[in-house]
Parts: structure tokens; sequence; C-alpha cells
């Protein structure tokens, strides 16, 4: 029987269960992480992890699910005490003096890889690690600028604030840091999401995003078809910049649903899209997708030799060279807008653009709020008249 396999079949278990605690595998031993009561206030709850002091083996993973349904049990009738789990909570911290820093890294980096459900796609986590984490750590072991020193919570700190507030570089390196130290069991500020916010629109930009019209008659700017399927397609469907190459387009044939599939291997993973506006997928001649892939443009797909990162880079710069007034990402903000106007719910929108309803309420926040406070005014207008 497959540890690894069976480790994600019983954390599925759970989930189905309603249960939100899950195993995780730390190196050699589990652990135990979720919404677990906090030490000062036991009536709230917070992520936490325990260290059940279980072996990384099938029986190890048997205890663990009964000590998983007993602590689920305790919480639930709020009998749940962490004098009883306290010398199980603490383990010898993988933070090692002995270590340098370069080698807590290292340390890191292969747990990482070992992750049961990354796995399998090796090239697109390969891509994920050198894109999105690997310029954070060295930006890490940069502002520590002694590769002798040891990651500590002052550390990290330090290097989150090289970034400006209210940056998207800022919020990904928070996100790094915090990956970081919980692999290494440093512990963070309660706050530090709220210090690492920092991802959406630029207050100054969520003004200048372009019109329907001027979405349209910019398309008129490109003269090569197969950039311009490229742009119809963005535009129709909110997608990424990569994820143009990387969808099933099979759904645009004259008998298909038009419903886009993206494939698993992107940023986000598989989601489904809808065409808003649907009667874009004709003016932008979509349907040619459908009869030969040959319809897009020459990029190299392959992970094993490229990045989704350099797929996107290819899109961006023939924005730049056709001189759009518009930027790719303009295109994919748009499209949650109009969702939002129409009325569609978030939580669909933002499963649609495969990414959380927290960022999406972070980003598109401006309208979300005009959107539910005319809706209030409607209603009360109304019951004025009726």
């Amino acid at each position: 029987m497959n540890f690894n396999i069976e480790l994600i079949n019983t954390n599925n278990y759970f989930s189905s269960s309603g249960v939100k605690l899950r195993i995780e595998k730390r190196g050699n031993r589990l652990s135990l992480r979720g919404p677990l009561p906090c030490q000062e206030a036991l009536e709230k709850l917070k992520t936490q992890r325990i260290s059940l002091g279980l072996p990384s083996t099938i029986e190890g993973l048997e205890k663990a699910k009964e000590l998983v349904k007993l602590i689920s049990l305790q919480i639930e009738h709020q009998q749940f005490n962490w004098d009883n789990w306290v010398t199980k909570r603490q383990p010898k911290s993988l933070v090692d003096n002995d270590l340098r820093l370069d080698e807590q890294i290292d340390k890191f980096k292969s747990g990482f890889f070992e992750k049961p459900r990354t796995r399998g796609i090796y090239s697109s986590n390969k891509s994920n690690w050198n894109y999105a984490y690997k310029p954070y750590l060295r930006r890490l072991q940069a502002v520590a600028n002694n590769s002798d020193c040891s990651i500590n919570k002052e550390l990290l700190l330090e290097t989150l604030s090289t970034y400006p507030e209210k940056t998207r570089s800022r919020q990904q390196c928070g996100t790094v840091l915090h990956a970081l130290a919980s692999y290494l069991d440093i512990q963070l500020p309660e706050d530090w999401r709220k210090r690492s916010y920092g991802y959406g629109l630029h207050k100054a930009r969520f003004r200048e995003l372009p019109s329907d019209e001027k979405i349209l008659k910019s398309s008129e700017l490109i003269p090569n078809i197969q950039w311009k399927l490229v742009y119809g397609l963005m535009a129709t469907y909110g997608l990424r910049n990569h994820e143009v190459f990387f969808c099933d387009l099979s759904c645009l044939r004259e008998d298909g649903d038009s419903i886009l599939r993206v494939f698993p291997n992107t940023k986000t993973g598989e989601h489904q899209v809808w065409p808003f506006h649907p009667e874009w997928v004709k003016f932008f001649n979509l349907k040619l997708l459908a009869e030969t892939e040959n319809e897009l443009p020459k990029v190299q797909t392959d992970l094993s030799l490229t990045s989704l990162q350099q797929v996107g880079r290819r899109v961006s710069e023939q924005f730049r060279r056709y001189k759009l007034p518009l930027t790719p990402y303009d295109l994919r903000h748009a499209w949650a807008i109009r969702t939002i106007h129409i009325g569609l719910p978030d939580t669909v929108s933002a499963r649609m653009m495969g990414h959380s309803v927290a960022i999406h309420t972070r980003t598109y926040h401006h309208w979300i709020t005009k959107r539910d406070q005319q809706r209030a005014v409607d209603d009360a207008l109304g019951k004025i008249t009726a």
C-alpha cells in the first residue's frame, strides 16, 4: 500500500466528512494541522499544528486517524485542552542552529518537492519553485548577508519589509516566507497576512480599466490573425496570459457549449470558464480555434523546456509590440468587472478565474461594494414604491 496515496485518500475522506483537520507528513513524522483553539482564548479558533509524534508509515497513519477523530470530538464538545497535547505540540524545531542558512533553505526545498500533491507534475512545480519561490528566498539570503546565520522571525520580517506595501511582490514574498516559517516551525506574528497584503489593483488604476468598446476597438490594431485570436480568448474568457495555451478549445465547435476548460497544469489548476460576453465568441471568430490548434501562435508549451511565466511573457511582449493601449491583465480585470455588473455570484466568478474568493473580494472590492450597495438601495426604493 502506497503511503502517500493513502494520506491523500485519508484527508479527502476528512474533507468530505466535514472535518477541517488534516494530517501532514513533515520529514519522517506526522503532524495534524487545522483550526484549533487559541491557547489564550479557547473559544477562538485559528490554524495551528500539533506534532503527533507518529512515524510516516501506514501504521502511524492509522493511529493518526484516530487522534484526528478524538481531537475533533473534543473541539466539538468544548473539551479540548492544550495540556493534553503540549508535549506532542512542541517537537524539536526543524531550525537547527548547526545548519547554515542555505542548508535550511535546501531543507525547505526538499520538503516542497516531497509533498504528495506535487508528485507526478514535477515540471510544473519546478517552474513554480524557480519563479514563485526562488526569487524571494534569494532576497532572504541577501538580507541575511551571512550564510552562517539561522532563520528567525526577525529576519523574515526584515525581508518582507524590503518590498513596498500594497504590491504583488510583497504579497507573494509573504506567502513564500509563511510557507518557510511553517515548515521550519517558526512562529510568525498573528497579523502576518495583514503585513504582507499587497495583491490587487492599485487604487490609481481602478478607473482606468478599458471599456468594452475600447477592448473591441483595440483588437483592430493586431495584424496577425493568430495573436488576434489570443487577444479574443483573453477578452472573452478573462484568461491569464499563459492559460490561452493550456485549455481545451474543442468547446468552441459549432455544436459545442463554449464553456472553456483550463488544464490542471496551469497556475491555479483546472477550472471552467464561461464567455462574457457570449457574442464575443462570434465577434473574435474563436470557432476557428476548434478546427485546428495551429490557429494559435507557435509558442513552446513543453513545461520541461519552459515555464508558465515564460509562456505568459510571450503574450505581454506581443501586446507591447503591437502598441496596444491596454495590458493582458486589463482584459482579465475587465472580464471580472463584467461578471460583477451582470450579478454573477462572487464565489462563481472567483472559481472561473481560478483564485480564491478572498483574493477576488480584495481585488475587486470597489465594484463589489458598489454593486451590493446599489442592490440595497434598489430594494429600499422598491419597498417605498410598493
